[in-house]
């Protein structure tokens, strides 16, 4: 049989199993959309109800013990498969983090409603009174992997802005996903709103999901977050629009003017605060004149990194790891302790560093003189940069928007940390008293 052949084949067998889920993914996607118009009329009081219902029962006895007994059974299912650490540390729940939960979700529910706020408002010369005011998007579709709470991040952030939310988390999370959706969908149910507001799609078959994907008639937004193989997946199986949580190469540039203690507090945060996660550093770009280079790698050495130099960098540090192919090196999200370091000319060499491997998520500079500061913010085009302080911080948490569906690293609509007002669009009221158009 010819490759061709064997492609058409493959083709063909991909598209019947997709066929195959046609019929659950328009029921999961129809009592979306039915849900969708009742939950856009549902009142700020029942959305805020629901979510200091489930804020309690995070933290309840019962709530606990159901959520950790099934988180349990996933890490053990991951100690089996051998799942990398940084990923399990993604996939791991405690008490304290379903804590921070429950607080992030009294957060939410202290905000304003983004919905009803009006934009623009003028009376027209025919009289006519115009409003453009906050609307929900409509049903949101989040794909993601390893991190449970994500479910319940997504799922606050839509209901509070009146969106209906389908969630397809990893098979890795099954049973913790499944515990936080059933206490998600009971508090729900307690404070009014409709059963299918939100919805976890527990089967984890790839097919179901593209078959979903197929439903742009039904799904308004697909917000894949994942590895590049999933962003790459989504958008070339959907015509539904797509907001990207991309890969996170990340990138700290140390200026030659750095104050050294700033400079290593911020790397090692930067990079092992929490180093299986988006807005983690994965290179260090350094100033060839920086007086404290060799002090800034050892010291991240010994906090635990794991260095790996060009040639430059080696002069410096020769413990560090050679790099031979500088392209796939630079370009990778390590997603653990591994730390890349390039040393470079100067600030415009940091920045051709940082258009050719970045992938636009997080980029920072520590810096004392306010020239290479302001050149460096002015160059610098990513969802968000940080001047003198660590990247972590890129966190819908930790600015204020309580959580976020994803971090942006596309250019429409949103970039950055997706909060609340990003997951609304806008319409127009017209209000007239009998004006017809000539």
């Amino acid at each position: 049989m010819s490759m061709t052949a064997i492609t058409q084949n493959a083709t063909s067998e991909a598209d019947a199993s997709v066929s195959q889920f046609a019929p659950q993914a328009e029921t999961i996607a129809r009592a979306a959309r039915g849900a969708f118009r009742r939950l856009r009329q549902a009142s700020l009081a029942m959305r805020n109800d629901t979510l200091r219902r489930l804020a309690g029962a995070l933290v309840s006895a019962e709530g606990l013990q159901s959520v950790l007994a099934a988180n349990q059974r996933d890490l053990a299912q991951a100690a089996a498969d051998q799942l990398r650490s940084n990923l399990v540390d993604r996939l791991k729940l405690s008490e304290s983090r379903l804590a921070d939960m429950a607080r992030s979700l009294e957060e939410i529910a202290s905000f304003p409603d983004p919905l009803g706020e009006v934009i623009l408002g003028r009376t027209l010369p025919n009289g006519i009174e115009m409003l453009q005011r906050r609307t929900p998007l409509g049903v949101v579709f989040t794909i993601f992997e390893s991190r449970p709470n994500v479910t319940i991040d997504i799922a606050a952030l839509c209901v509070k802005s009146g969106n209906c939310a389908i969630l397809r988390g990893g098979k890795e999370a099954i049973h913790s996903n499944r515990a936080l959706a059933a206490l998600f969908a009971q508090a729900a149910s307690d404070a009014g709103l409709p059963p299918d507001s939100v919805q976890l799609v527990d089967n984890v078959d790839r097919h179901l999901m593209q078959a979903l994907l197929l439903r742009d008639d039904l799904i308004d937004l697909a917000v894949p977050r994942g590895g590049e193989q999933l962003i790459r997946f989504v958008n070339a199986h959907t015509r539904i629009p797509v907001i990207k949580h991309d890969r996170g190469v990340c990138n700290l540039y140390i200026d030659q003017s750095a104050a050294p203690e700033q400079a290593l507090a911020i790397a090692i945060n930067s990079k092992l605060q929490r180093s299986s996660v988006c807005n983690a550093i994965e290179n260090l770009v350094i100033h060839k004149d920086y007086p404290w280079a060799r002090e800034l790698l050892a010291g991240l050495a010994a906090a635990g990194a794991v260095l790996l130099g060009c040639a430059r960098t080696r002069a410096f540090f020769p413990a560090a790891t050679p790099i031979e192919d500088e392209d796939a090196a630079y370009s990778e999200e390590f997603l653990d302790e591994r730390l890349s370091v390039k040393i470079v000319d100067g600030q415009d060499e940091a920045m051709d560093f940082i258009y050719r491997y970045g992938s636009g998520h997080s980029e920072g500079i520590v810096a004392r003189e306010s020239a290479a500061i302001e050149a460096f913010q002015k160059a610098c085009d990513s969802a968000a940069v940080f001047v003198n302080c660590s990247t972590r911080f890129h966190d819908g948490g930790q600015m204020g928007f309580g959580a976020e569906v994803g971090i942006s690293t596309g250019r429409l609509h949103v970039r950055g940390p997706m909060g609340l007002r990003d997951l609304t669009t806008t319409s127009y009221l017209m209000r007239g008293e009998g004006q017809v158009r000539t």
